[in-house]
């Protein structure tokens, strides 16, 4: 298992999800519809990437490879990945990450659309 550290703006995003998640898990269950809404789908599927990164970065559902338009920013010789949160969906939700500062933990730099 990997510890699991945040940057600033990835917890702000994460942060953003779940609170918009969240909204319309209310009002659903105001209205008294059953299906959930995109928005709880969306925050679902991110919380499932997350274990799935903290338990092995190289799980094959995550279809994480390398990318090479951040930087690390902890060292500037070592990779950013990408993991997919969606796949074959327009904007599909990506999360960027990178091993590390320390032993044993994975930072989480971003989630986002796919660019």
């Amino acid at each position: 298992m990997f510890t699991l550290r945040w940057t600033p703006t990835a917890r702000g995003q994460f942060d953003e999800l779940q609170a918009s998640a969240r909204r319309t898990r209310g009002t659903r269950a105001r209205t008294g519809r059953a299906k959930s809404s995109p928005q709880e789908g969306l925050f679902g599927q991110v919380a499932k990437t997350l274990r799935l990164l903290a338990a092995d970065p190289r799980h094959p559902g995550l279809r994480t490879h390398a990318y090479h338009s951040l930087e690390n920013p902890f060292d500037a010789g070592a990779k950013v990945f990408e993991a997919y949160a969606q796949h074959r969906t327009p904007g599909a939700y990506r999360l960027f990450w990178c091993y590390g500062p320390g032993a044993g933990e994975v930072s989480v730099l971003a989630i986002t659309p796919h660019p």
